[in-house]
Order: C-alpha cells, then structure tokens, then sequence
C-alpha cells in the first residue's frame, strides 16, 4: 500500500479554514434571508462545526475565541470614531448612572437564585454580577443591523454596555478579594491596580490626544493605502494591549482611542480601513462562541441549563426595565433597552474563568454558567422578536384637516424631497397650488418655513374632493410609495378625469404600470437626475453643446423606445391571461413631450 504524504500544519489549518468559510456561507446567508440576523447564522455556523466536523480548532474553541476577541477589539474602536468626547460626556449620567443602576439591580436579583441553591454568598454575587454583564459585540451588531444605534434606546443600550465594560476591572479584583485565600496584601495589590488602570487610561487619552492625528497626517503623505490600513490596526493593537497590561479589557482601550480620533480629519479614512477587518474577526467570534457551546454537558446538564436561562433572562430584562423607568425612559423605550440586554455576555466567560482559576468556582458549576450564557446569546435574536407583543402603540400623530382656502389650478399630493421640488418652480410663477401630505410631523415643518401644507390623506375620495381636486386642471403625485401611487391614480381617474394626471414613478417596472394605467405623463427620479449628471459630466469633458443635447435626447427617445415595448407586452401578458384584445398605447403623446424636453434643455 503506497505511503501518501502527510498533510503540514499549514495544510491542516487551510483546510479548517475553507471548512469555516464554507460553512459560514451556508448558514449566514441563509439565516438573514430567514429574518434571523447574521449572529445568529455564525453561532449556528459555530455550533454545527463543533457538533459535527473534527476540527482541531472545534477542539479548543477557548484558543479561537481568544483570537477572535480582536473582532469584539476592532468593533468597539469603530463605535469610539463615531463618538466625539463631548457626546460621551453628554453620555455620563446613562453611563455611570443608569449603568451603574443596572449592575447592582440585575446582579442583586440574579444572586438569588444560587444562594437558595446552597451556593456562598460570594460565589452568589460572582454569579450574579457575571450574568448581569451582556453581550457588546451582539447587541452592537443587531443594533446596527436593524439601523437602531442612534435610537433613544440603542443610546442607552450602549451607555450601559460601555459601563459594563468599565467594570470588568473591579470585578476581576473583587474576584481576587472574595477568594478562599484572600490577604491583606492582595487588597493592597487590588488598590495599586486600580492606579495602574487609571493611570493607563490617562496616557492612552495623552496619546491619542497629541501623537495619532500628526502621525496620520505624516503617513498621508506616503499615499499608500497599506500603510494607512497597518497604521490603523497598530493603533487598536497598541491600545488593546495597553489597557491589557493594566488589568483591563482589549477592547477598552481600543474604545478609548476611537474616541481619540473622532475629532480627527483622517477619521474617516481610518474607519474604511479597518471596517473589513471588523466585520470579518466579529463574525470569527460569534462562530467561536457557537464552538464553545459544549453539547455533551448541555445533554447532561439540560434541564439544569434550560431552566436556568427560562428564570434569568427574564429576571435580568425586568430588572433592567425597571432601573430604565426610574431613570425616566418612557414603556416603549425602556422595554427595548430591556430586550436588548437581556442575555448574557461574553465577559462572564473571563469572570468565570479567573473564579474558577483560584478556587471560587468549582469546574462544574464553571462550565454550565458558561453554557448559560452561550446559550442565552443564542437565543437572544429569537427574544427580540417578542418585543412588539409588549409595546404600546403610539397615539397617530395628527392634525385637523382644513381645506377652506384649498383653491388651486394644480394639486400637488406628496410633499417629501420630490414634491418639495416639484413645487417650487410653481410657486416661483405664482401658480394657484393646492398641496397636500399626510405626514403631520412634515406638514408642521414647512408651517414654519412659511409654506401653507394642508394635511390630508391624498388615497382617499373626500380628501381629494375637499382639496379641490375637481375644479384642477392638473393633478400631479409625488408620493412615494408604489401601492399609494397607484391607489390614487385609480381614484383620480375615476372621480376627476377632467384633470391631467401626472404621477412620479418608483422605477422602471413602476412606470410600465403607469404607462398601461395611460396617465398623462411619469417620470423616474432617479432617470431624471441621472440623465442631468451625465450631461454636467460631458460639459466637464468638453464636449460641445449641440453634442449633449443631441446624445441625451436619443437616450430618452431609446427609452421610450424601450419602455413602450415593455409595456406592451406587459399588456398581451395581461390581455392573454384575460383573452382580451389590448388597445395600442398612446405613443404620440410621449413623442411631444420629448420634443418640448430637448427644447428646454437646448435652451438651458
């Protein structure tokens, strides 16, 4: 039998690392398209791996998620380049306050339930406070992904995540000072780490302060790209490292020197620079996490485990819930925060780690509480899908409808970006325009810049009718919403045909819609301003004007082209299925307005 080579370590970690890729792009992609978030999807991806491949890296998934902690590293330095120090210290009373708040209370309550189960009342409070902790690296990322970061809720969210980061240091000490063999000496050690911290921090805020921003400026100037990207992670890395000689969190000094380069004129370049890198190892995370989840104890520990996540989550939100209400969040605010923390984080892995490493915790206890946790971050995603069942709807903002001085020649429905536009070349020739908008907020808005709004919901018969839609001679839609569109479309051709009807289209699948509905004119916005940027952009090249013109009416022209024929095939389509004989579009009328277009843009 023929000797086969054997593979190299390089080969063996290429091979897992396809295996990670591979998987992860199963999973990943399949659970965002489900509704489910991308963390979710990793921690799946993770979890399959360790259950059902002999990876080695499945076989100390603690090395992997010491590793991909640079994900959790590069995530919080992001966070700090979008805060300037005067937003954080506008940030101090959720930060320390709330955040403060909300340890004592959860670790409080979560101290319960292992006093009555025998523990110490020292293992009880580490349990406690380490379960009070949450995930920075999830809530951060389906934060982002649901467009929430900037919300009231995801401020304080992040105000309390960033507090609990702060006291990973306290309560690794009090860790030290709670254990069977605690001194004197060691409290002395503890306070002289304390000084250690704080004086970490202060050359950290020293160095971002008066090194980064002329050091980047000198790096530009070489106008390479790698550079810029290596300076980049030096800098976090430096930064982790630093706060990590000092007793605390990488990615609090990764944090802190974001911050430092918020107000920095190369920040933006920084961010795109490491924004590969942060998506990539934080993705590597929640994959080591999945890995970490030990199946063999959760199936031996199951009911244990289970039971234990079914009491504290809901313990944990309605501790928060409670401390966000009394520092005066609103139901709907405050139910949110709630949800959001409610699981817990990846820190309790070092707390209980360093609990067990002297004593305090035995390896068993150790081990469920971190499976705990694992499987609360799973689960976390699933439990933020219950959050409108407890929501308050909100009263609908509105206001009286007033329609007495509604007079117009033309009526204008939409008021947003495009109808804003649309307006004011009419307003400027003194038009009689009647406009009309159902969102009070925007119609409160234009009051007080001086233009007369007047609410009312253009898709219904009475609305319409009251705004003077049967005495207009044109009737133009600038809403954006397709389903809205048409509904009116349909209305005002029905009830007040005697006016043009001119509809702004969503796309081009929207316009064949409006061309087979034969309203008297549609444009894209998007088509428009493009065709109006092509020209600017062959002025710039120099070409003459008659060339342009000549060029941007045939794309026009091609266009028509293009969307007659698609319509009329949308139409057979539709006439087939219906065995219906269709009439021939108007064609000529779109031939007139593109003759009196290429006259205004040949006298422009």
């Amino acid at each position: 039998m023929p000797d086969f080579p054997q593979p190299t370590a390089m080969e063996i970690t290429f091979w897992e690392t396809l295996a990670l890729i591979a998987v992860a792009c199963v999973f990943v992609p399949l659970f965002k398209r489900l509704g489910l978030g991308t963390v979710l999807g990793y921690l799946a991806s993770g979890m399959v791996i360790g259950a059902f491949l002999s990876l080695s890296l499945a076989e100390h998934p603690e090395e992997l998620l010491h590793f991909a902690e640079f994900g959790v590293v590069l995530f919080l330095f992001v966070i700090g380049l979008e805060l300037k120090p005067g937003r954080l210290w506008a940030m101090r009373r959720d930060i320390f306050g709330l955040g403060t708040a909300q340890m004592l209370a959860c670790g409080a309550i979560l101290s319960v339930a292992p006093i009555l189960l025998g523990f110490s009342w020292q293992v009880a409070l580490i349990i406690g406070l380490g379960l009070a902790l949450s995930s920075t690296a999830l809530v951060m990322q389906v934060l982002e992904e649901n467009g929430e970061r900037n919300t009231d809720h995801g401020r304080k969210t992040f105000a309390i995540l960033l507090f609990q980061d702060l006291a990973i240091v306290p309560l690794l000490l009090l860790v030290q000072l709670l254990a069977p063999a605690a001194t004197e000496i060691e409290l002395a050690e503890a306070l002289s780490q304390v000084g250690i911290a704080v004086a970490a921090i202060a050359i950290l805020i020293a160095t971002g302060r008066f090194l980064l921003d002329p050091m980047f400026r000198l790096l530009a100037q070489s106008r390479l790209t790698e550079i810029m990207t290596a300076s980049a992670l030096g800098v976090v890395i430096a930064a982790a490292l630093l706060m990590d000689l000092a007793g605390m969190s990488y990615a609090m000094g990764a944090f802190i020197a974001g911050v430092m380069l918020a107000e920095s004129s190369y920040r933006h370049e920084v961010e795109a620079n490491i924004e590969p890198f942060r998506g990539l190892f934080l993705g590597l995370f929640f994959m080591a996490v999945g890995m970490s989840l030990n199946l063999r104890l959760v199936s031996e520990n199951w009911l244990i485990i289970l039971a234990a996540v079914a009491v504290f989550m809901p313990l944990k939100g309605l501790a928060i819930y409670a401390v966000t209400r009394l520092f005066g969040s609103p139901h709907n605010q405050a139910t949110l925060t709630a949800f959001s923390l409610a699981q817990h984080g990846e820190f309790g892995f070092v707390l209980f780690a360093a609990a067990a490493a002297i004593g305090l915790l035995d390896g068993r206890t150790a081990s469920i509480l971190v499976a705990i946790v694992t499987l609360s971050m799973a689960l976390s995603p699933f439990a933020g899908r219950l959050t409108p069942l407890v929501l308050r709807r909100a009263r609908p903002d509105t206001i009286d409808e007033d329609f007495s001085d509604a007079n117009g020649q033309v009526l204008i429905i939409g008021f947003g970006r495009f109808g804003q536009v649309v307006s004011q070349p009419l307003l400027a020739r003194d038009t009689a325009v009647t406009i009309i908008d159902s969102d009070p907020q925007r119609v409160r808005e234009a009051g007080r810049f001086g233009a007369r709004i007047h609410f009312g919901d253009g898709s219904r018969r009475d609305v319409l009718r009251a705004a003077g839609a049967a005495d207009a001679a044109l009737i133009i839609v600038c809403v954006d919403k397709v389903d809205q569109a048409n509904q009116i479309v349909r209305l005002v051709q029905a009830e007040f045909s005697q006016a043009k009807l001119f509809v702004r289209s969503y796309d081009r699948r929207h316009s064949i819609m409006l061309w087979n509905a034969e309203v008297d004119y549609s444009v894209r916005e998007t088509f428009e301003s493009g065709l109006l940027m092509s020209s600017k952009a062959m002025t710039a090249l120099g070409y003459d004007d008659e060339a342009i013109v000549e060029t941007i009416a045939d794309v026009r022209e091609r266009d028509v082209d293009r969307l007659t024929r698609q319509a009329e095939e949308a139409r057979a389509e539709a006439a087939d299925a219906a065995e219906i004989k269709p009439k021939p579009l108007r064609k000529r009328r779109w031939r007139k307005i593109l003759r009196r277009s290429r006259a205004v843009i040949t006298k422009v």
